[in-house]
């Protein structure tokens, strides 16, 4: 890999799983492709370097930090992505997916690449609220354009609300505690910041191990803001549309609501797992898993990259 020519890409997100996730797509050099998650635009340039000029690649990113790095990522020429003919680019979230391949006339592709993890970037941007390393305002929106923030939703939801969300998506125990202090908290001041949420939250995370549960409380919040798992559902329901018999799926995911919800849909061909057979008994989905066994990072990788260590691949072929 050419580390030079993308460097600023480099710096926005290091790409996980990335030789393991494009070979699971299987390339066919002419064909049409699709990756959902743009971000620093690691994954769309080694697909581009396995194709022809005839090929096509359209890549999604509902983020404005993202699309600025169409003009920076450049492929093995030294062409950057905007000037390059096979690359389209749609700034939008990855559940209008069919809309959009529809929109560009066409019927089916080869295979869709999904890397669901959060950028390195919004981690470590202190303006967006993504972590709780800065003190920032509680957005945590993709989209800045559209939608409730952090801050919207820990004001609003009541104590139910609040409590469900913590344990579905955060998969917190002490989730109703959680909840609980966040609605009298709020009686008296409004809670605008992740300093303000911290503050609040502190005494159920004070010894060390509840540390990491301090980082599912911040995911189960950013699931919720950008509706994640509706968009998700979404996207593999129209991924199965598109894909035309033979062409791949491959999607690395960083939880275990994600890794489930992917895996059955690669068994059954629905998020919920719900298995259809036919009169015979054989098992009807639209899918041929081609690892059997996740596919997760090297130690090299991790130690690379210690951000990649949750990271699961799953591959399957359309039927």
């Amino acid at each position: 890999m050419n580390e030079e020519k993308i460097k600023t890409a480099e710096t926005y997100h290091v790409p996980v799983l990335l030789d393991e996730s494009i070979a699971g797509l299987n390339i066919s050099p002419g064909g049409v492709y699709v990756d959902v998650t743009f971000g620093g635009g690691g994954h769309t340039r080694k697909i581009l370097e396995l194709m022809d000029e005839t090929a096509r690649l359209f890549s999604f990113d509902q983020d404005a930090d993202a699309e600025t790095n169409i003009l920076s990522v450049t492929d093995t020429s030294g062409r950057v992505l905007d000037e390059d003919p096979r690359f389209t680019f749609i700034r939008s979230n990855f559940r209008y997916l069919r809309n959009w391949i529809r929109y560009y006339e066409v019927e089916q592709i080869d295979g869709l690449l999904a890397d669901l993890g959060v950028s390195s970037h919004h981690f470590d941007d202190e303006t967006r609220g993504f972590s709780f390393r800065f003190d920032a305002p509680l957005d945590m929106r993709m989209n800045r354009r559209a939608g409730k923030t952090a801050a919207d939703i820990i004001n609003t939801y009541d104590e139910e609300q609040l409590a469900h969300l913590f344990f579905l998506y955060g998969e917190l125990k002490n989730s109703r505690k959680i909840a609980s202090l966040l609605v009298k908290a709020r009686t008296q001041k409004t809670i605008l910041t992740t300093g303000d949420f911290l503050t609040v939250t502190e005494p159920l995370f004070k010894r060390e191990r509840e540390k990491k549960d301090r980082a599912k409380l911040f995911q189960a919040l950013r699931i919720e803001v950008n509706r994640e798992m509706e968009a998700l559902k979404e996207m593999l329901a129209s991924a199965t549309a598109l894909l035309k018999p033979g062409g791949r799926l491959s999607v690395i995911t960083y939880h275990s609501l994600e890794d489930r919800m992917v895996k059955n849909f690669m068994k059954a061909g629905n998020v919920e797992g719900q298995v259809q057979q036919d009169f015979f008994g054989r098992i009807e989905t639209p899918f041929i898993s081609i690892n059997n066994k996740v596919i997760t990072p090297s130690k090299e990788e991790e130690e690379r990259n210690p951000r990649s260590r949750s990271a699961k691949l799953r591959i399957a072929e359309k039927k």
